[in-house]
């Protein structure tokens, strides 16, 4: 598979991913599949372009990503897809989290990091973000 570009612009939305990023299983698991501990929050990114939209939806029926169990059934599962966040300032190692939810947004990409990603990279509501799918 070849590495895919995807453009996005940052927005907040409803918070509850921090507390669903500070559960320890959470944590874990995404350390343990990841190589890293997640900040406990995640940066959400809007795929602008039908373009964007279209190349996303066809990684995610190719890609494999990474199973993320729950422990139990009142949690859903979720996949995680490595990626590399450009930016002016750096590129940063990080995944979408994708949960196994019915009617989960198409355009969202969920992001998580080991650093709060809007300040280690300088970014705010409404900025661009070039976003680098890792092959699987």
């Amino acid at each position: 598979m070849t590495a895919k570009k995807l453009c996005g612009v940052v927005f907040s939305d409803l918070g509850q991913a921090k507390a669903f990023m500070s559960l320890e299983w959470v944590k874990s698991a995404l350390e343990e599949k990841l190589g890293f501990l997640p900040y406990p929050g995640t940066l959400n990114l809007r795929l602008e372009t039908e373009q964007d939209r279209g190349q996303w939806r066809d990684f995610l029926k190719t890609a494999k990503g990474i199973a993320v169990p729950p422990p139990s059934a009142s949690f859903c599962s979720a996949r995680l897809y490595p990626i590399e966040i450009e930016s002016a300032r750096r590129t940063l190692r990080a995944a979408v989290v994708v949960p196994g939810i019915g009617g989960y947004p198409e355009d969202k990409l969920e992001v998580v990091a080991p650093v709060q990603i809007k300040d280690a990279l300088g970014v705010k509501d409404g900025d661009s973000l070039s976003v680098e799918l890792c092959a699987d």
